[in-house]
């Protein structure tokens, strides 16, 4: 890879807001690259991705090609790189170490006994640091945002399995929803053409990865919202906030702060990941009930009516009425079965499309964090060893790590050039001269560098926040367990 641009030599910029304004010069590659009369697209098939879909083991590969380099360079690379993972995953792991004693308070699934209390004002200080420790480690594994506000993505009208969903999104005092992977899978189904006599292949949008990190408000605060909306009493409230939580599983608390990370979820079924989903009947299903419901009652009743008319005995009377409740029964039952089908059927779905929970998705979100930082600064390092660059040619290299992945891979990714550059210069590997310009270590060097961080590691462990107080025994917060 060469960096295509002009070399320049200009004044040393201060250090202050260095990387603020090195990410406001390089946010020009984050814009669609589609033209104007496609912007009124989905926004998915817009935005273009920071993940890179590649494994670290196949861009290592590619770029320590020995052809590429000059005498042993090729075996210091990739002595380099393996040095490079491991630092960067260990550090990963001082900071999941951290934000999983943060979430501890707030785990649903611990089976530890929990012998510290915290104070109400530490809680909501520990829930707003995790889940900004959260959305960083998201981002960090190039996971993109979805607002929770847009109700018209969320609340879509269509469904892949059928379903017509419903879900209250005032019930969360936190949501954070991101995706990563935009992309469709070919499918089958019954073409309507044929007569669902023969199937056709069709392509369903998904997200390959959904994350999902949601905690109700308390029951307290939600009661008065409902009051406010809704202009009711209190007790009136009560139920229906009472009402609307007895739809969700009974585990779910108000306490704890739940994370679901889903893999191949079709990108109509956004609301099927939610607790609070409530399965409503599509306009068919309703006019089947109708329509049969209708006729069938309203026959009963004529049926009845004959019946009744005709009986000389309180026995004959009583038989006719039981038959009428028969068919009202028959009826309701067959709207229950409906209604549970479809129960089920989401219900088996989110089964085969669950990932990870809580705890689990933080060690799976912080390793995925780690193989994107690397493969990140594996792109920026091989670019700066061999070209000579300047600081002021940082879109020319983000476009030729982006030029170069697209045609070795066929990978259209929005590299982030940034935070990878501030990794590999806080670790010493690039150095920026006087004059912009960006030394760096050859990969012998490079190597031996992060064999130097290693050696003083554990002499520089940052530590570990320490809010709560032991409790005493037969405190309500040491039952857990």
């Amino acid at each position: 890879m060469t960096v295509d641009a002009t070399m320049t030599s200009p004044k040393a910029e201060p250090k202050t807001g260095f990387f603020a304004r090195l990410k406001r010069t390089a946010t020009g590659n984050s814009a669609s690259t589609k033209p104007a009369d496609e912007e009124d697209g989905d926004m998915f098939s817009r935005t273009r991705e920071k993940f890179i879909p590649l494994t670290r083991h196949a861009l290592i590969d590619r770029l320590t090609a020995p052809n590429l380099w000059h005498g042993n360079d090729a075996a210091h690379c990739r002595r380099f790189f393996h040095y490079l993972q491991f630092w960067r995953t260990n550090s990963y792991t001082i900071r999941l170490a951290d934000l999983e004693q943060t979430y501890e308070p707030f785990s649903p699934d611990s089976d530890l006994l929990i012998t510290r209390a915290f104070t109400p004002e530490e809680r909501a200080n520990m829930q707003h640091r995790l889940v900004s420790d959260v959305r960083t480690i998201l981002e960090q594994a190039n996971y993109t945002p979805i607002d929770p506000n847009d109700v018209a993505l969320i609340m879509t009208k269509e469904s892949h399995y059928g379903l017509d969903l419903e879900i209250d999104m005032k019930a969360f005092e936190e949501v954070l929803i991101y995706y990563r992977g935009s992309t469709t899978k070919v499918e089958t189904r019954r073409s309507k053409k044929k007569f669902y006599l023969k199937q056709e292949e069709f392509e369903l949008p998904i997200f390959r990865r959904l994350f999902l990190l949601f905690k109700l408000k308390p029951f307290d605060m939600r009661v008065t919202e409902v009051m406010a909306d809704e202009h009711v009493s209190r007790e009136e409230a009560e139920k229906l906030v009472n009402k609307r939580r007895a739809m969700m599983p009974p585990q779910i608390s108000d306490s704890y702060v739940y994370m679901k990370l889903f893999k191949n979820i079709p990108r109509a079924d956004l609301e099927m990941i939610f607790p609070n989903t409530r399965i409503r009947f599509r306009l068919k299903d309703k006019v089947k009930f109708g329509v049969t419901a209708g006729g069938g009652l309203g026959m009963g009743i004529v049926g009845t009516a004959t019946k009744i008319a005709a009986a000389t005995t309180p026995i004959g009377m009583a038989g006719a009425i039981a038959a009428l409740g028969g068919v009202a029964v028959r009826q309701a039952t067959s709207f229950l079965n409906q209604r549970n089908k479809y129960m089920v059927t989401m219900a088996q779905n989110l089964y085969f499309h669950a990932l990870a929970d809580n705890r689990g998705v933080l060690t799976l979100l912080a390793d995925r964090a780690a193989e994107e930082d690397v493969k990140e600064e594996f792109l920026l390092y091989c670019t700066l060893a061999k070209s000579q660059a300047n600081i002021r040619d940082i879109d020319a290299i983000d476009q030729s790590i982006e030029r170069w992945l697209s045609s070795h891979f066929e990978v259209e990714s929005n590299y982030d050039v940034v935070d990878a550059l501030k990794r590999l210069m806080i670790d010493g590997v690039v150095t920026q001269l006087p004059d912009g310009t960006l030394q760096t270590l050859p990969p012998a060097a490079a190597a031996e560098k992060i064999d130097h961080a290693w050696d003083n590691f554990l002499d520089h462990l940052p530590g570990l926040h320490h809010e709560g107080h032991e409790a005493e025994p037969g405190d309500d917060q040491l039952a857990k367990a």
